[in-house]
């Protein structure tokens, strides 16, 4: 199956994304799941198969006003023959693996042939499956199928349709390629890599030594059994092996970045830093400035007042032309856990919320969102709902 006329051909991409259950196989293009009504008066599915007028990889207008069907002959709503669109009846094989039972044909309501496929299957879709909504008002052709990608696809295993329903496609190509890193899959790393494995970046690299426990379970997006919690999974395998159902491209890194080991990063485009600060974070960091490699850091600093939480989030940005600031943003010194913002409190909603800011962020540097602050510095402040920004270019 080919994805390449549907996803260049308006006419095609407009019958995927309203719900039509559409396949281009050889030369033909199939929109299946069409309810119809049988001589018994009862509802069946079958498939439209038209020939597909094509330039390259993208439709013309389609050649004929007639199409082929594989099903029993429709009829309508008192189980009579359908026979304004009849033609023939022949079961024949037009191509590898698509058998059609009757040719239809049904000239356009106005003018003297379709301007496009949609025209001319969604009319098609209307006279076969008009009787059958007469016997169930909501049977429908929409399906919204599954959609998988191409082999070729080198990101997802079925397309973003929701990218190409929403009307966004130019502004998503802005993600596409390149390799980030997220270093630490505690709560908000974790959350920061769900939302990333949604966008084509082309890898995410998982840099963590931990595993992956029942505390987890409650910080962290998914829902995994008691069987996973006890097995104790790497973090970076448990993520990886729940996200790549959806994508390629994720690489894990079953080890903690130390001053060893931390020019590992020396090959991505970008970092999302989501550790405790300490030893380790002060070479990361250095490691990070000195190369040049832009990155976001994440922090939380929450603690109980009259049994309430309250804190802050802060997300922190450095790039090539920024780094000035790091400094005093970024907390290298791990802080005596006496200390307020040293109890380590993780809430699932607040991590999400910081991962969220995080990935903003991160889509603004590639130009996906509007950027017109170019804030290098943002905190979030629970107790009156205030998000801040500060070191703007």
């Amino acid at each position: 199956m080919s994805q390449r006329p549907i996803s260049l051909s308006p006419d095609l991409k407009r019958l995927r994304d309203e719900g039509y259950d559409i396949e281009v196989r050889a030369t033909y293009l199939l929109l299946k799941d069409v309810p119809y009504v049988n001589a018994d008066r009862q509802i069946k599915r079958g498939i439209l198969v038209s020939t597909l007028n094509l330039a390259g990889d993208q439709t013309l207008p389609p050649d004929t006003h007639a199409l082929h069907f594989v099903g029993a002959y429709p009829c309508n709503a008192q189980g009579t023959r359908i026979s304004q669109i009849e033609n023939s009846s022949n079961r024949q094989e037009l191509a590898p693996g698509v058998i059609v039972d009757h040719y239809f044909s049904a000239k356009p309501v106005a003018g003297s042939a379709y301007p496009d496929y949609y025209a001319k299957m969604t009319n098609y879709v209307a006279i076969l499956s008009g009787p059958a909504k007469a016997i169930d008002p909501d049977v429908t052709a929409q399906t919204y199928p599954v959609i998988l990608a191409d082999a070729s696809e080198p990101i997802f295993n079925y397309l973003d349709t929701a990218s190409s329903r929403a009307g966004i496609g130019m502004a998503t190509a802005k993600l596409e390629g390149g390799t980030v890193a997220i270093v630490g899959l505690g709560g908000t790393g974790s959350y920061v890599l769900d939302l990333v494995a949604k966008t084509p970046v082309r890898e995410i690299h998982l840099f963590d030594g931990d595993r992956f426990r029942q505390h987890n379970a409650f910080r962290s997006p998914g829902a995994p059994t008691v069987e996973e919690l006890k097995g104790a999974p790497a973090k970076v395998a448990y993520f990886k092996e729940h996200y790549s159902p959806m994508r390629r491209g994720i690489i894990e890194h079953d080890y903690y970045l130390t001053a060893a080991n931390a020019s590992d990063l020396a090959q991505m485009e970008f970092v999302f830093l989501c550790i405790d600060a300490g030893e380790n974070k002060k070479h990361i960091v250095s490691e990070l400035v000195t190369g040049g490699i832009p990155f976001v850091d994440v922090g939380m600093g929450l603690g109980l007042v009259d049994s309430a939480i309250g804190g802050l989030l802060r997300v922190t940005t450095a790039t090539k032309e920024q780094t000035a600031h790091v400094p005093k943003r970024i907390p290298l010194e791990r802080v005596d856990l006496a200390d307020d913002y040293g109890t380590n409190i993780q809430i699932a909603d607040l991590n999400a919320l910081n991962a969220a800011l995080a990935v903003v962020k991160w889509k603004k540097l590639r130009g996906f969102y509007l950027d017109f602050d170019r804030e290098h510095s943002s905190t979030y402040t629970i107790d009156g709902n205030m998000l801040t920004n500060d070191d703007k270019v």
